[in-house]
């Protein structure tokens, strides 16, 4: 795996989920839309904290977008290692997927979100579609919250339409983790911290975008 040479010499072990033969949990969110829940990994489950760290970017296969809600996708397990279960089929073949992308993130509260916006993609994602130049950097302790602003940049700069239609938080993914608790659930409760004037800038057009209908 790509970096685990870097986590030994950090004095920390790299985990490659896929390999997991055991140690995981099955999960099943009140009024989830998972068949028979999801298996989700014990080391996230019984960590101290967890810190995620995610990228500004749009989404071919029905998520939309992919920020600190859809990536919790990869914590949860491929393939179920008694009986081969298709986690990942079920999810990507379900008109709800994007209700079940954000259950996924019930099954674990982050300590601190970080989003990487220095480059972020606008039109589909990293292999298919066009980048964009921002050098932000964005952190919370909200996931909703920093998926809505990350929507709210993606908007600024240009996006798929999906993305751009509709109110921010009527975004099925957000809209669903604000249902069920797991972070903001309208405009005005989030608080834009700016570091600098250049952020305060953008600050001011995230508020309006937010605010959109």
């Amino acid at each position: 795996m790509p970096g685990s040479g870097n986590g030994r010499e950090k004095g920390f072990d790299v985990v490659v989920l896929d390999d997991l033969k055991s140690g995981w949990g099955r999960v099943k969110p009140q009024g989830n839309h998972w068949k028979n829940g999801f298996l989700f990994p014990d080391v996230f489950s019984s960590a101290d904290s967890v810190v995620q760290t995610c990228c500004l970017k749009t989404h071919r296969f029905g998520g939309h977008f992919t920020m600190s809600l859809k990536n919790s996708v990869g914590m949860v397990a491929r393939y179920d290692p008694e009986d081969g279960y298709d986690f990942m089929g079920e999810l990507h073949g379900s008109r709800y997927q994007r209700h079940m992308i954000a259950e996924i993130n019930a099954a674990y509260e982050p300590v601190f979100v970080i989003m990487d916006a220095i480059e972020g993609f606008q039109k589909v994602d990293q292999i298919q579609g066009r980048s964009f130049h921002l050098a932000y950097f964005l952190a919370s302790r909200d996931r909703v919250a920093i998926d809505a602003v990350g929507v709210a940049l993606l908007r600024i700069f240009g996006t798929t339409d999906t993305v751009s239609k509709g109110r921010i938080f009527d975004q099925g993914t957000i809209a669903r983790a604000a249902e069920l608790g797991l972070g903001a659930s309208a405009p005005d409760e989030i608080e834009l911290i700016a570091v600098n004037e250049e952020a305060g800038d953008i600050c001011n057009k995230i508020e309006v975008k937010l605010r959109e209908t």
